[in-house]
């Protein structure tokens, strides 16, 4: 059975940091890249960050670079984002994904093999 878990979701102030976890299984992750994506209340999906299918290279939303780092532990089974500066607009709820190409950097969870159930960010003062 293939499983995502998300989890390190937390209520924050800004500037403050974060590291949201993916617990995976059930799928031969060598295959897949894995992405973040976020929603935001009445705003589309935001893809976030990426990480190649060769589970080195990485990608990042110009919103978020500098400031998240995406990273994969392949003995524990998951795949991480380490949120560092947070910001306000940073608010929404993080999904992680896994799709059979090489890297994955659609918003829409249609277009992934595997999704997950999120996690809530809330960055507030």
């Amino acid at each position: 059975q293939v499983q995502l878990v998300e989890s390190g979701g937390a209520s924050v102030q800004p500037g403050a940091s974060l590291r949201l976890s993916c617990a995976y299984s059930g799928f031969p992750v060598d295959n897949y890249a894995m992405t973040w994506v976020r929603l935001a209340p009445g705003k589309v999906n935001e893809w976030v960050a990426a990480l190649y299918r060769n589970g080195g290279d990485t990608d990042y939303a110009d919103s978020v670079k500098d400031r998240f780092t995406v990273s994969r532990d392949r003995s524990k089974n998951t795949m991480y984002l380490l949120m560092e500066n947070l910001k306000p607009e940073d608010s929404a709820m993080y999904f992680c994904g896994a799709c059979s190409g090489y890297v994955c950097r659609d918003p829409r969870p249609d277009r992934y093999d595997f999704w997950g159930q999120g996690t809530q960010v809330t960055v507030s003062s």
